[in-house]
């Protein structure tokens, strides 16, 4: 007989000795045999399983894992956050240029699609549309470069020759004498020009605005092409972020953003078209009063600025107002004059008239946003910041105020 089969008659014995022994000792108590084999069966089918689970665990059973409210769980994964939030914070600062970039481009396409959209309407396809956007952007840019770059180096450059008059004419006026002696800020402004390193300064200073000119220059090349793309791909990235939202909300969230992006480039088109009308009359103010010379760079100077909402409009008419009369002050008060007609007829006629159509933002909020765009942001936040508060407002009324009204 074989190894094996001597293993197994021994079980066999062994089990049958270990039944008889049950079953008598179930006879001396009472208990039925039946009882017994089963309490025999459920003994063997208890060391299968316990087989089966050291087969299929070899190292042991694992424990239970860690409680989610433990102490050590919870500070460990907050501890992770808090690392996660600091990493995106400080990779956030270090492309904050490269966003703002982006925002620009994305602010100036929205703001230019409006033209492209009336020229679909009339038949050309989007393609051509954009081309002959871009085209014309380019071209309008190169025109200034080329014609107006020279006239305004020219007409700056005589103003800086005609400073020092300038500061002497001041002087000539009582109240602008009585603070100078008070303060001494025409006559550090004169010893300023009078140093024999002014020469030095200034080959320094043009080397750092050459520097400077460069990356504006790279700047603005790259916000043209990203404005060019979004402009073009403008209908595949609405698709695309609105197919991140639920399928019962998607028709909903669509017109809501075609509504914020309709009311920003209108709003876009309407500051464009108020800033050419105050440069184009402060040039031909200018011209009237006899300081032609400066006409050019100051009303470039006034519709740049004109941009900005609330302050930019005061602030390139007081910087005309004070040169009119440094200069003369029959024309320091012409403009002046002018100015105190302008300003509220623009604030409060011109400009809301232009907006109605498109942004719809009480004057305060438009106070509070520009106030708070430009302490975050500067002049992008500024700007930024009438659209931005339309758009957060027309969210409120539509989705706030009228759950609130159906609660």
């Amino acid at each position: 007989m074989s190894d094996h089969e001597q293993e197994d008659t021994v079980q066999a014995r062994t089990g049958s000795d270990v039944g008889d022994d049950l079953v008598q000792a179930a006879d001396a108590a009472g208990v039925e045999v039946t009882d017994v084999e089963a309490v025999v069966e459920s003994l063997f089918d208890t060391a299968a399983t316990d087989e089966t689970v050291d087969a299929a665990n070899p190292f042991g059973v694992p424990g239970r894992p860690v409680s989610r409210s433990s102490a050590f769980y919870r500070g460990f994964v907050g501890a992770l956050g808090v690392l996660a939030a600091l990493a995106l914070g400080m990779a956030l600062k270090e492309i904050g240029s490269v966003i703002t970039l982006v925002v620009v481009s994305a602010f100036l396409a929205v703001g230019l699609n409006p033209i492209v959209e009336l020229m679909i309407r009339h038949g050309v396809r989007r393609r051509w549309a954009v081309a002959i956007v871009a085209v014309s952007g380019l071209v309008a840019f190169a025109l200034i470069l080329v014609v107006l770059v020279g006239a305004v180096r020219d007409q700056v450059s005589n103003f800086v020759d005609d400073v020092p008059h300038l500061i002497d004419d001041l002087r000539g006026h009582k109240s602008i004498r009585h603070l100078d002696e008070k303060y001494h800020l025409l006559t550090n402004l004169q010893a300023k020009l009078e140093s024999p390193n002014l020469v030095d300064k200034l080959f320094g200073g043009v080397f750092e605005f050459g520097v400077s000119g460069l990356g504006a220059l790279l700047n603005a090349v790259i916000i043209y092409v990203m404005t060019v793309y979004f402009l073009a791909a403008l209908p595949q990235l609405k698709r695309s972020m609105y197919s991140l939202v639920p399928a019962s909300r998607r028709e909903r969230v669509g017109r809501l953003g075609d509504e914020i992006l309709h009311r920003v480039g209108g709003y876009v088109i309407g500051a464009a078209l108020v800033a050419l009308l105050a440069g184009t009359l402060s040039y031909i103010l200018l011209w009237c009063v006899g300081l032609g010379h400066y006409a050019l760079p100051l009303a470039l100077f006034v519709a740049v600025l004109d941009l900005v909402p609330l302050v930019g409009s005061v602030t390139g008419a007081g910087v005309v107002c004070l040169v009119a009369l440094a200069t003369s002050l029959n024309a320091g008060i012409a403009c002046v004059l002018f100015y105190l007609i302008y300003e509220p007829l623009e604030g409060y006629v011109i400009y809301p008239r232009v907006m109605r159509s498109s942004v719809d933002v009480p004057e305060i909020v438009t106070i509070i946003a520009v106030l708070v765009g430009g302490a975050l942001a500067g002049i992008v936040g500024a700007l930024l910041a009438l659209p931005i508060a339309a758009a957060v407002l027309l969210l409120v009324r539509e989705v706030w105020v009228r759950r609130q009204d159906a609660a």
